[in-house]
């Protein structure tokens, strides 16, 4: 049976649990803990005889022999004895519940994922029945889902730009379901690699932190699906937030899109009985400056997450690049501290998540010296004049194509920029040290060519997209004004 076939099988299954009230968050979680279930029986048996760790009686072979009642009250058990345990196990099932309420409908899902052997099945085919579910779960943009799921032809364009070398470490601070990690991974085993190599890359390549559990549950599933970690091993994403604490381990790779949004705040219930949510900011030495703008907080901690020689490529919104005060130290700093050689601008309509304008930074760490190590910043702009929606013109990886091209992955001393006076509706162009650092407030926030979707009636698009586009940049706008007055009560 082909990916598609059993992707479509399996969630063709959640349009009748949705008659129950299951969402397609919950119908996720509820295959992602049976799936878990059946291949650790499969580990079991020959030729693996693997001890999983799964407890006597809490096994797959035991959970599909149950029947109407007598089923939903084992599977809530062995759901809340598996939460119990540590290692991937433990993270898994963490804060597990039973949301199939019907236990004829719990047997038929189980049924059906019996019928496949999961482990014998190749490790691209899971991976891609796998992604395919999460990126269906994404499409249900009112369960807030896509926040965690950033458009795979970006990724692939981001690992291709870095192109991270074998037996080298790769971590994400705030990974959603993991879409970096396993986009590496897929380059690395194109490589071609040998018997170290890929020991290396599934046990101590990837790190990665993801606060939220369901989603931290999916993205170690789809891991271990892509056969990174092991059944019986630790967990290789943390629960803890990433900003808390400086990082216990450098590495040579940082690959993230950190979580939309300006301010951290913390959720606390007051003396009166009531729900507050405060300001959080993180006192840490190791960062540039104190703020509670999450992603100048998730910048400052990527840096200090690499080596000496580390790479990171970071999707961040375009509050980053012009904001003032913390946002303005955090650039110099930036520019000075690490060879920031590289943006991306990004079009709107590529995320689930409304009116985001985002950007990619590549930037090199290096080694403490008197001199700032960024001597120009090269700026490729993929926003002006591009039209995406997620639905009928979603963007792929062919699209990003131009970008890669120009950017030199082998040799960036090859560069050479398409604009020119002669030529100004070039995508690709740089600004020297100096010229930025005389820009008000340090601005990252450079364009120049100019928008001709409301000037030229002949190259409008059609008028759906044309009204998700001013709606885009509506929301754009709003997000830029509460971003401005943030900064003025700071």
């Amino acid at each position: 049976m082909s990916p598609s076939t059993i992707i479509n099988k399996i969630w063709n299954f959640a349009s009748v649990l949705r008659d129950d009230g299951v969402s397609y968050g919950d119908y996720l979680e509820q295959i992602t803990y049976l799936l878990f279930l059946k291949m650790a029986e499969e580990y079991s048996k020959p030729p693996y005889n693997r001890k999983v760790g799964i407890p006597e009686g809490f096994g797959w072979n035991k959970l599909k022999s149950q029947r109407g009642a007598e089923l939903e009250t084992h599977y809530i058990l062995t759901l809340q004895e598996l939460g119990k345990h540590h290692g991937m196990l433990g993270q898994i099932f963490t804060k597990s519940q039973n949301k199939i309420q019907d236990p004829a409908k719990l047997f038929k899902l189980i049924d059906l994922i019996d019928k496949e052997s999961w482990v014998m099945m190749g490790t691209d085919v899971k991976g891609d029945i796998y992604e395919g579910l999460l990126e269906k779960n994404a499409e249900d943009t009112k369960s807030g889902a896509g926040q965690y799921f950033t458009p795979r032809a970006l990724i692939k364009a981001m690992v291709e730009a870095v192109r991270p070398k074998p037996m080298k470490t790769i971590a994400d601070p705030a990974c959603g379901t993991g879409g970096f990690m396993l986009a590496a991974y897929d380059y690395l085993v194109e490589q071609g690699l040998d018997r170290d190599e890929r020991d290396f890359l599934k046990h101590e390549t990837f790190y990665g932190n993801e606060i939220v559990a369901n989603t931290r549950r999916l993205a170690l599933m789809n891991m271990f699906l892509h056969n990174i970690g092991e059944i019986d091993g630790d967990s290789m994403i943390a629960g803890t937030d990433a900003l808390i604490a400086s990082p216990s381990k450098a590495v040579d790779y940082v690959l993230a899109n950190p979580p939309f949004g300006k301010k951290s705040s913390m959720t606390f219930t007051n003396e009166a009985g009531e729900q507050q949510k405060e300001e959080l900011t993180y006192n840490r030495e190791d960062f540039w400056t104190t703020t509670s703008n999450k992603q100048l907080n998730f910048v400052q901690h990527i840096y200090t997450m690499l080596k000496a020689d580390g790479q990171a490529a970071v999707v961040l919104p375009d509050n980053v690049l012009f904001e003032g005060g913390a946002g303005e130290t955090v650039r110099k700093k930036l520019l000075e501290k690490t060879d920031l050689h590289t943006i991306l601008r990004l079009p709107t309509g590529i995320f689930y998540a409304n009116g985001v304008k985002a950007n990619v930074l590549f930037f090199d760490n290096k080694p403490t010296r008197i001199d700032q190590w960024t001597k120009e910043v090269w700026i490729y702009d993929y926003r002006t004049n591009i039209h995406h929606t997620k639905k009928k013109n979603p963007m792929r990886f062919e699209d990003l194509i131009d970008f890669l091209e120009c950017y030199k992955p082998l040799d960036r001393d090859e560069r050479v920029e398409t604009w020119s006076e002669e030529n100004p509706e070039g995508r690709w162009r740089k600004y020297s040290y100096d010229e930025i650092v005389a820009r008000d407030k340090t601005s990252l926030d450079i364009f120049w060519l100019k928008d001709e979707s409301l000037s030229d009636l002949e190259n409008l698009p059609e008028p759906d997209e044309l009204a998700l586009e001013i709606v885009d940049n509506i929301e754009a706008a709003l997000e830029s004004f509460r971003t401005v007055v943030a900064s003025l009560e700071e």
